[in-house]
């Protein structure tokens, strides 16, 4: 029986440990099934040039964005990190934002840096 790759750090050197799957390089434990249904579930979402986004990823906007009930503009070239994907119709990006701090953004106004 062949194991999948770590999804930590895609070691081949995988076994099974009982109904666990155990990666002996970074000692990352999962079960394959909810494996299997977390990729099912995952939420995809794409910048304004069709890039896929994930988690982590550093983001620039790529035009000026006013922040609603505020006067506060993110402007052109303004960086921030993803926290969270959101399956949202309006902000579907939970972003730490360089020098204002957390806030939704719409994933068509950034591209990936």
């Amino acid at each position: 029986m062949s194991c999948p790759p770590c999804p930590h750090c895609q070691s081949e050197f995988v076994y099974q440990d009982q109904n666990l799957l155990v990666c002996p390089e970074c000692a990352h434990e999962w079960n394959p099934s909810e494996a299997e249904a977390e990729t099912e579930d995952a939420v995809t979402v794409k910048d304004a040039h069709g890039t896929p986004l994930a988690e982590g990823d550093k983001v620039t906007m790529i035009k000026d964005l006013k922040v609603k009930g505020s006067s506060l503009v993110l402007k052109v070239g303004t960086k921030a990190v993803i926290k969270r994907l959101a399956d949202s119709k309006d902000h579907q990006l939970d972003c730490k934002v360089d020098g204002v701090g957390d806030m939704m953004v719409t994933a068509q106004f950034v591209k990936k840096a």
